[in-house]
């Protein structure tokens, strides 16, 4: 116990982990920040199918998109490691590599977008005009996926250089597009859904840009030349390709488990979809605040981990422990005291909101049993331990399963019981495996 006093009592740590997770908490809210502008754009428009379309077409969207995460969390801990040994060649190289597969992947997931929008909404069974909507808002939306890959890219080695600022001005930047192009597209120049689509799709290109214009002074920070010859190697992209399969399970079988809840509600109803999505927006802003604390885990710990540092890893962790727990804490009490503003914010549809209001006690709630699951994966990406989360997660979803099966009949009070064990079970599992590995000192093995 004194030891972790000691750890949270240096000054120095708490500098590093703010100087770090500031600038990423202010760049992540933002992204929730345009969801929640979307549903509230949308949200006003007169039929809760409109609202319902965005919310199922983002998700949509969104399980091909966050399943290649892969490629912004194994940038970070690669890059996090190389920049701990001062290696700048494996930095150049990890860009290089992240950017092409960005590229791969989005070419991959194009061919495979349309026939998975067709099963998905087979299995959702939504109304006609939901099925149309979504079908609009989905192929627009999928004009983006090579920029938003990229973008994954490039944050996620930013990250693991320590460098926050650039992420943040990527972030700030265009979100704050996506949000006036969402006003002008939809409202002042009536294109509804559609529009919504395209204020993502031109924002997402914008990032893009961005980014390749920042890389250029951070690469002076860590002086070195790019090895071209080293990509024809198959022992070069060996590391990468075998961290990313196993963050890349880890990811689809995460994303399978918002697919299912999405693929439930339009089940229960358009209100109860377009309600869902308003409660997820809080998940996300919660989810994104607290990612903030750890990206800065994931830059940090891998830094320790590349310069073999454990008393740095030790003091790391339990400073952005602190300020998790912390945060999750005042979390759920917003939502818990001030969660019916939130819901009336993002739409005045009165099925929607009535639905919404019933569901707000699991809100407020999950801040405070998904932020050990947060911190744990920042962790394990950092030490670039993939396998052990890609377990981790498998397991939770093979345990969550059983339960939300035999919770079907309690409709959407089911679905969000279901949720929250989930969320419970991905910290249990990712906090056992951790432990044994520090038993051991697995981390700098």
């Amino acid at each position: 116990m004194s030891t972790l006093l000691n750890d949270w009592r240096d000054r120095p740590t708490h500098r590093r982990v703010w100087g770090l997770a500031a600038p990423m908490i202010l760049s992540n809210i933002s992204v929730p920040l345009v969801a929640l502008v979307d549903s509230a754009v949308i949200g006003h428009l007169p039929h809760a199918h409109q609202l319902g379309a965005v919310a199922v077409g983002a998700s949509l969207y969104s399980f091909l998109a966050s399943m290649m995460g892969f490629l912004r969390m194994g940038a970070t801990g690669f890059a996090a490691q190389a920049a701990g040994r001062d290696d700048g060649a494996m930095l150049r190289r990890v860009l290089v590599q992240g950017l092409s597969l960005a590229l791969l992947f989005s070419l991959l997931l194009w061919a495979l977008a349309l026939p998975f929008s067709h099963l998905a909404l087979g299995l959702m069974q939504p109304s006609a005009a939901l099925e149309q909507s979504t079908r609009d808002f989905f192929q627009v939306r999928l004009l983006g996926l090579p920029a938003a890959l990229a973008t994954y890219a490039l944050v996620g080695w930013f990250l693991g250089t320590q460098n926050a600022r650039a992420p943040l001005a990527i972030l700030l930047v265009t979100n704050f597009t996506n949000i006036g192009l969402n006003l002008w597209l939809v409202i002042g120049l009536g294109w509804g859904v559609i529009g919504s689509a395209w204020a993502s799709v031109l924002a997402e290109w914008l990032s893009v840009a961005i980014g390749l214009a920042l890389t250029r002074p951070s690469l002076r920070a860590y002086p070195g030349h790019m090895a071209w010859a080293a990509l024809k190697a198959w022992h070069s992209w060996k590391p990468m390709l075998v961290v990313n399969r196993d963050i890349f399970l880890r990811s689809l079988a995460l994303q399978l488990v918002f697919f299912l809840v999405t693929v439930q509600g339009a089940r229960l109803g358009d209100a109860t979809v377009a309600a869902n999505a308003l409660l997820l927006n809080g998940l996300m802003i919660t989810a994104y605040a607290l990612d903030g604390l750890a990206h800065a885990v994931e830059a940090l710990c891998g830094h320790a981990i590349g310069a073999g540092n454990r008393a740095q890893l030790r003091r790391s962790m339990t400073v952005a422990c602190g300020w998790s727990l912390l945060a999750s804490v005042a979390f759920a009490g917003v939502f818990l005291f001030g969660g019916h503003l939130f819901i009336a914010m993002q739409t005045d549809i009165p099925s929607v909101r009535e639905t919404a209001d019933t569901y707000l006690p699991y809100l407020a709630v999950l801040p405070l049993i998904a932020v050990a699951s947060y911190l744990l994966d920042g962790l394990f990406i950092g030490a670039t331990r993939a396998r052990e989360m890609r377990n981790a997660m498998l397991l939770s979803v093979a345990l969550m399963l059983p339960v939300a099966v035999l919770t079907t009949g309690l409709g959407n009070h089911g679905l969000w019981l279901s949720f929250l064990l989930f969320m419970a079970l991905r910290a249990v599992t990712l906090g056992v495996v951790g432990w044994r590995l520090h038993q051991r000192d697995g981390w700098f093995t």
